[in-house]
């Protein structure tokens, strides 16, 4: 009886093209995006940017917190997508990521003693890494950063803590749960490869999953 008002409030708030739009430039940021930058990317006013992002939040597709910044004055407000598209969102990203690590496993060569998933996770972080370098980006983001954002924007809600990364919302958990030598692996790679890690899997053990039931760690270089 719930679920059908929340549903037409969804396809009410989609109805406009550029609520659309909102979306798949929330989806595509590596970051969440305060409304200077989607209204820069949709080539809209900002305020306009803003009506829009309130009808995608009202309709329970976005969400809306404080940036995490390390200065004086009152933080910005980012948006992002709504933590059940980001859970769809990040499966798809997976399967692709796996599937890929499938069809290249015939040609590359994966070091002695390191799963494939672990590789898929480099590859798909060497990915990452050409995209951003793509970018208008002039000056290179900490490692530490921009690992941060990258699982942000999957949905892993991270926080830094003394030396270490928290992340408390798993966007992949019942997956992971049930095949963590698969899941936990490709997250691995990715962390390591983020981190500058060497290629040779060790950096891979600074991912400990659920080391409670809704909690997985990072542990950053120097601390391990």
């Amino acid at each position: 009886m719930t679920e059908q008002p929340i549903a037409s409030a969804e396809a009410a708030a989609l109805q406009p093209t550029a609520r659309r739009r909102t979306l798949d430039v929330l989806a595509a940021a590596r970051h969440p995006l305060d409304a200077q930058a989607v209204a820069t990317a949709l080539d809209v006013h900002v305020t306009t940017a803003r009506f829009h992002l309130d009808q995608l939040e009202a309709a329970g597709l976005v969400q809306r917190r404080a940036a995490r910044e390390n200065r004086p004055g009152r933080p910005r407000m980012v948006y992002a997508l709504s933590a059940s598209l980001r859970e769809a969102d990040a499966r798809e990203q997976l399967i692709e990521v796996l599937a890929r690590a499938l069809s290249d496993s015939v040609t590359d060569e994966v070091a002695p003693g390191k799963s494939a998933a672990v590789h898929a996770g480099e590859r798909w972080a060497d990915e990452i890494v050409e995209e951003e370098s793509a970018s208008a980006r002039s000056v290179p983001a900490d490692p530490v950063d921009e690992l941060v954002g990258v699982l942000d924007s999957l949905g892993f809600e991270p926080e830094v803590g003394d030396g270490e990364i928290l992340m408390r919302a798993c966007p992949f958990r019942t997956a992971a749960r049930d095949r963590p030598d698969v899941v936990c692996a490709v997250h691995r790679g990715l962390i390591a490869r983020m981190l500058g890690d060497e290629p040779d899997g060790k950096g891979a053990q600074r991912l400990h999953p659920f080391v409670e039931p809704e909690l997985c760690v990072v542990t950053l270089p120097g601390r391990a």
